[in-house]
């Protein structure tokens, strides 16, 4: 997955996602002044000290884990479906992983460490599951982009209508809290859910990259290319419903990160869909912990929610791509 190109451009997005981590742990709410810094440094059982690293520090790095699993789920589903608006939410692995949440979180079981991060991830395992049986039936990828629409819808539909028979109030601030999708109050412990999950995605991702370079050429090439393309393209499936799944068991639905970060390098990487994964996920970080940043210091009343704050941002983005791809058909 690391190529000519990607060799200057992987150290530049690390150094931004650096700087970005600075920032981050840097600014907040609370300012510190110089001698609360040192006391952050010296006692790590400090106000400071609890402050930079156990509140600021963790939901940086929780964001920036988040964006890259969203990033690289959509660089994988770009590839796959050959399509420049596949991201996450397509295929319906957020909007089922966001049922199953809410369903938790309905019936009470949010009280239970990790029980809404489990269901989450059951709920993406479903939706994979339907995904890679409708799959293993029907090649066409414009067959499985509408199979996954029609279960985004579902599960939408689905998870309003808990919304709307949730006899808490409580219950229902919860579940749409965990829709519109947040870091905030996130701990290591959020990260350590997710970071494992991450790394299984890109291992699977990484082992489909041939058959998503072969599929970028065409059908025709990619079936006389003598790989096993049916069995690149269930890796491939199983890496992005993975790193969905885990990303909105953390953070709930965040949307557009997925659709936007592989279109900012994927000129960078001439195009290729196996040398696109890497800096796919690293942009996707970078976008969600800058994101973060900005929703945080944002002056309203209350905290904006990171999925509110994406949505804003992504929606013009996704038009002007829609209107891109619009103009490349009609040509």
């Amino acid at each position: 997955m690391v190529g000519p190109s990607n060799a200057r451009l992987i150290p530049i997005l690390a150094l931004a996602i650096l700087v970005a981590h600075v920032i981050a742990v840097a600014i907040g709410e609370t300012v510190l002044t110089l001698s609360q810094w040192s006391q952050a440094f010296a006692d790590p059982l400090s106000g400071p000290a609890v402050v930079l690293w156990q509140v600021r520090a963790p939901r940086a790095v929780c964001a920036l884990v988040v964006g890259a699993a969203l990033g690289l789920a959509g660089a994988v589903m770009q590839g796959l479906l050959r399509n420049p608006l596949a991201e996450p939410g397509v295929l319906g692995v957020s909007a089922t992983a966001a049922l199953a949440a809410a369903s938790a979180i309905v019936l009470g079981l949010a009280v239970v460490p990790g029980a809404v991060e489990i269901s989450a991830l059951l709920g993406a395992a479903g939706a994979g599951a339907l995904l890679i049986l409708f799959a293993s039936h029907v090649r066409s990828p414009e067959a499985l982009i509408l199979f996954g629409v029609a279960l985004s819808s579902f599960a939408g539909a689905a998870t309003a209508l808990i919304f709307n028979l949730s006899p808490s109030p409580i219950a229902s601030a919860e579940v749409m809290s965990w829709l519109l999708g947040s870091v905030q109050n996130r701990s290591w412990i959020d990260v350590a859910w997710i970071v494992p999950s991450l790394v299984l995605a890109g291992w699977l991702a990484h082992l489909s990259a041939p058959g998503l370079r072969m599929l970028a050429l065409g059908d025709e090439t990619a079936a006389t290319s003598g790989l096993s393309m049916g069995h690149l393209r269930l890796l491939a499936l199983m890496a992005s419903v993975i790193a969905a799944g885990a990303a909105v068991a953390v953070a709930g639905v965040i949307g557009f990160v997925g659709l936007a970060a592989p279109h900012l390098v994927r000129t960078l990487v001439r195009g290729d869909p196996g040398r696109l994964l890497v800096p796919s996920a690293m942009a996707g970080g970078l976008i969600l912990v800058l994101a973060d940043l900005l929703a945080r210091i944002t002056p309203t009343d209350q905290e904006l929610k990171l999925g509110v704050f994406t949505a804003l941002v992504g929606a013009p983005l996704f038009g002007l791509i829609a209107w891109r791809a619009a103009r490349e058909w009609r040509s």
